[in-house]
């Protein structure tokens, strides 16, 4: 940041009094700009015993597979977050069901919700984010073509959970970065 959304003043980084961390300061009207981790949702549709993936159309990892997941929007909940990810990804309804993982990607400042969730139909296809979507049986996952170790990391515990008929919340923090 160079200028201060709410003066137009020119910013400079400093730790406020109070804090203990740096942050964007505004001298000319006081404002403190902070700079939070963004909410990326997401969920784990299954259908028959089949996983929904969607290959990215968009950048960054674009033709890698995902499951349909996206940044949140101001005035929604985690749960309709997801929902309208698979709606706009996948074109498919989804039932979001519980809470699967929590993955906090520290060099990315994003935090990864993901969700367990059921397609009461089979249909889907791809939205405008998407190349193509495919309902897949666990063993033809195509792990070394997934987009982010998020989604792994998620559909690992997903179908360890699954083989175990348990439903339990994982957690994690990813610091590596993609290649």
């Amino acid at each position: 940041m160079n200028f201060c959304s709410h003066c137009g003043a020119r910013l400079t980084v400093r730790v406020p009094p109070g804090d203990h961390l740096p942050r964007y300061v505004c001298d000319a009207c006081g404002a403190i700009h902070y700079q939070n981790p963004r909410l990326i949702v997401g969920c784990v549709p299954e259908h028959d015993g089949r996983i929904l993936l969607c290959r990215r159309a968009i950048e960054p990892r674009r033709g890698f597979w995902t499951v349909p997941a996206g940044f949140m929007e101001n005035g929604e909940t985690l749960q309709e977050a997801a929902a309208r990810e698979s709606r706009e990804e996948a074109l498919v309804e989804v039932e979001i069901g519980s809470l699967l993982s929590v993955v906090h990607v520290l060099h990315a400042q994003q935090v990864h919700v993901f969700f367990r969730a059921t397609m009461p139909k089979g249909e889907h296809g791809a939205g405008p984010e998407s190349l193509e979507t495919a309902l897949v049986r666990p063993e033809d996952i195509p792990w070394t073509e997934l987009a982010f170790p998020s989604t792994e990391f998620s559909l690992r515990r997903f179908l360890e959970d699954r083989a175990a008929g348990r439903e339990v919340h994982h957690f994690t923090a990813l610091s590596r970065r993609l290649s």
